[in-house]
């Protein structure tokens, strides 16, 4: 009897996902797996599944960014026999908040970025200081390279990190990583805040915390493996 209850659970477990995909089954779409990727929607336990799904499929991508309020011009792939061939990239140029200059992003990270920005870092903004964001201070997301002391090709080599060292806020403050990270009034408890919704946005998030080299900036990717340090 106990077998058979648990084949039945084990069978309608496997079968649940065919029958939403299948379209048999109708469940809102933040909940389907299947369901575009929106922006606009509280991230759930699926997001990290359609961020997934976005890697390979550019068009599927561009319809997730069309529900944010990013800027990005769609960038052709590069030569399959470049030392550091890019897919699936864009130029993002800006969103409700603007860029210390554009920059070269895998699709993928650009949503990521996005959900990032209005689940994350704007709320930060506005429970601490009560205002948001209006810039962020990149130091750049592509270079082709390797990981530093080892032969594993970076995540910025495909264009698929950015690191961030700071941020201005509307009344013109400026936060930066360097130097707010220690302190102990309200910039460095935005850093936090921002730190923490970076690795709820992103696979890899590497902050002051991580090693000396990053002792600047944060680290941000969509890498394979999930870290948050």
């Amino acid at each position: 009897m106990r077998r058979s209850l648990l084949l039945m659970m084990v069978f309608a477990l496997l079968a649940l996902p065919v029958a939403v995909y299948r379209q048999w089954l109708d469940v809102p779409p933040r909940w389907n797996p299947w369901a575009p990727l929106d922006i606009t929607e509280t991230p759930n336990l699926l997001t990290s599944f359609k961020l997934w799904r976005l890697q390979d499929d550019p068009a599927l991508c561009r319809q997730a960014l069309d529900t944010s309020p990013l800027r990005y011009l769609p960038l052709p792939d590069s030569s399959a026999d470049a030392d550091c061939p890019l897919e699936n990239v864009l130029r993002v140029q800006a969103s409700e908040l603007k860029f210390n200059s554009s920059f070269v992003a895998t699709c993928p990270l650009a949503a990521a970025f996005a959900l990032f920005e209005r689940h994350h870092l704007q709320p930060a903004a506005q429970a601490v200081f009560g205002q948001p964001v209006t810039l962020v201070e990149h130091v750049g997301s592509f270079a082709c390279r390797n990981v530093a002391g080892s032969q594993r090709r970076s995540q910025h080599a495909s264009a698929n990190a950015l690191d961030i060292v700071g941020f201005r806020l509307r009344d013109g403050q400026r936060i930066s990583v360097l130097r707010d990270w220690t302190t102990d009034g309200d910039e460095a408890r935005f850093l936090r805040q921002v730190h923490e919704g970076a690795c709820a946005s992103f696979n890899s998030t590497l902050g002051p915390d991580y090693n000396a080299a990053h002792r600047d900036h944060f680290h941000v990717d969509m890498g394979l493996y999930r870290m948050c340090r």
